[in-house]
């Protein structure tokens, strides 16, 4: 199954995430089932990654936003912690520092976007300025209801800059999320999570799915496309993320870099290097036998 096709937001189209069911499982039964193809996809993902990184002419921006416990960080830890920290990197974007809200919405953003040969992920994003201040009217509607052509603007430019994004909302129901904040409660490992805005937030479920369901159809396209991904079963959630971005990663057309060097005379000097050595180990040797204890 080719879960690009089936998850992908079209451009414009105004979406109904009431409509679209956050138990799908695409046809598997359990997280049994799923886990080789989980592996094989984190696995190739490992791969490009290494790929990327050599050739350093590219870069990967992956997007993660939701609704609080639908998994973000589940999904960073699952599926990136086997990549090459040398060149990976992973941001969570909380309230904005003084520092940060004296600058446009985009500038925090911007400082954190990856350099080439980086795969950087966004725990929640630039995205937050057409989601939270909306909910919350923390902005006029006309200022926020501009920012979805400069986000747009924002990301085309990284696009021609050579970097690909991927940008996913995980998909949970309000019974899911009530499911998690019960185990955030019980589970003493998991207390710290626990915020008072969990549920203040939660009352405003309605209003943050109209916004979302906004900002997906405002800012999809084919170079910086949005994907709802089903995240009631945390498995399926991993397993539709790493196909879709190991299949793209398999787009960039990534490969190594050519040897800068003359090979031949680097083996000339290796070999003489090794020879060196050994003559120096066979002194050693021999000194070593003359040493004798007196």
């Amino acid at each position: 199954m080719d879960y690009r096709k089936q998850f992908f937001v079209s451009p414009g189209k105004k979406i109904d995430l009431g409509k679209i069911d956050p138990s799908e499982t695409g046809g598997h039964a359990s997280v049994e089932a799923a886990q080789p193809e989980i592996q094989k996809h984190v696995a190739r993902m490992d791969e490009l990654q290494a790929l990327l990184y050599a050739d350093g002419n590219q870069s990967l921006l992956v997007v993660l936003q939701a609704l609080d416990a639908a998994g973000k960080d589940g999904v960073v830890r699952h599926l990136f912690s086997g990549m090459n920290p040398q060149g990976t990197r992973v941001f969570g974007f909380k309230q904005p520092s003084a520092e940060e809200a004296a600058h446009d919405f985009l500038w925090r953003a911007h400082q954190r976007t990856p350099a080439k040969g980086e795969v950087v992920v966004f725990n929640r994003s630039h995205y937050e300025d057409v989601l939270v201040v909306r909910v919350h009217k923390l902005v006029p509607e006309a200022v926020w209801s501009r920012r979805y052509e400069l986000i747009k603007d924002f990301e085309k430019l990284l696009v021609q800059n050579g970097t690909r994004i991927l940008k996913f909302f995980l998909h949970i129901s309000p019974e899911e999320q009530l499911a998690r904040f019960k185990q955030r409660l019980d589970d003493p490992a998991r207390n710290w999570k626990i915020s008072e805005a969990d549920y203040s937030e939660r009352a405003l479920w309605s209003d943050y799915t109209e916004a979302y369901e906004d900002a997906l159809a405002r800012t999809s396209s084919k170079d910086a496309p949005w994907y709802v991904i089903p995240a009631n079963h945390k498995w399926f959630r991993n397993l539709a993320i790493s196909q879709i971005i190991a299949d793209s990663m398999d787009e960039m057309g990534l490969k190594l870099p050519p040897t800068r060097v003359d090979l031949d005379a680097v083996a000339r000097k290796y070999h003489a290097a090794a020879a060196e050595q050994k003559k120096a180990e066979g002194k050693a040797g021999k000194n070593g036998k003359n040493d004798k204890p007196r």
